[in-house]
């Protein structure tokens, strides 16, 4: 059956929208913190060696820290993941978990410490392509916007549309990484020969293409978009508030 809100919130209420979301704050505990901290430090580590920050250097180093962060953070995703997508499986094959610190028991008890990175590969590809267009081209359209618009860098009204901006090219570039991700994940070995139907994210890329059409990657594009654009757009901005006030107590 094909995935509705309606038909989720119908068979298992509104509060089943917010399945994963105490695992989703511990992702984003380890995932944000580290992605954003780490991008910072070391584009000013290698703004000292260089003595200049352009755009490849930008890419650069949002690819290597967010392929660091995934890393860091990938079996917290698994959770999320597992946890989310529980309710919208068949009664019969739903694993029932009840909340972050049972999910991670069942999975280490029953598939061992190895499923807590069964999507890596795809989530990490994921995470340095987020690097490169949601951080990265978020330093750059604030470079641009305040030559181009004669907005002030840094400033609140500046921060925003660099954000909806990076937010919006990277929901799209990463749309079927996120799908990917989330089918290799949340997958179940084949009842008959046992082994797992998507084994890494070019073959589940082909697989879905293949069986559903391309498209079909891009399932849920609007709330991915909504999804990435808000937290895009709300991370940046608390976090220019945040540094605002910071140097102003300073000063």
């Amino acid at each position: 059956t094909k995935f509705s809100f309606n038909g989720m919130i119908q068979e298992s209420g509104w509060m089943s929208l917010y399945d994963g979301l105490a695992a989703g704050l511990w992702r984003q505990l380890f995932y944000a913190s580290s992605r954003f901290g780490l991008f910072e430090t070391f584009r000013d580590k290698l703004h000292e060696i260089r003595g200049k920050t352009d755009f490849a250097s930008r890419v650069v180093v949002g690819a290597a820290t967010g392929g660091i962060a995934a890393l860091i953070s990938c079996p917290a995703e698994v959770a999320v993941v597992r946890m989310s997508n529980d309710s919208t499986l068949p009664k019969e094959e739903r694993r029932n978990y009840k909340g972050v610190v049972d999910t991670g028991k069942r999975i280490l008890k029953e598939e061992g410490v190895s499923a807590f990175w069964r999507g890596a590969a795809p989530f990490a590809q994921r995470a340095m392509m987020v690097g490169v267009f949601q951080v990265a081209t978020l330093d750059q359209f604030k470079e641009l916007y305040a030559e181009k618009l004669n907005q002030k860098k840094n400033s609140i009204p500046n921060v925003f549309c660099a954000a909806m901006t990076s937010g919006l090219l990277y929901s799209i570039a990463t749309m079927p990484l996120e799908a990917s991700k989330n089918r290799m994940s949340s997958q179940k070995p084949d009842p008959v020969t046992g082994k797992l139907p998507y084994v890494s994210t070019i073959q589940t890329i082909r697989a879905v293409s293949e069986k559903e059409g391309f498209f079909a990657l891009y399932n849920g594009f609007l709330p991915y978009y909504a999804r990435c654009g808000g937290h895009t757009v709300s991370m940046f901005v608390i976090v220019q508030i945040i540094r605002d006030f910071y140097q102003k107590q300073r000063s």
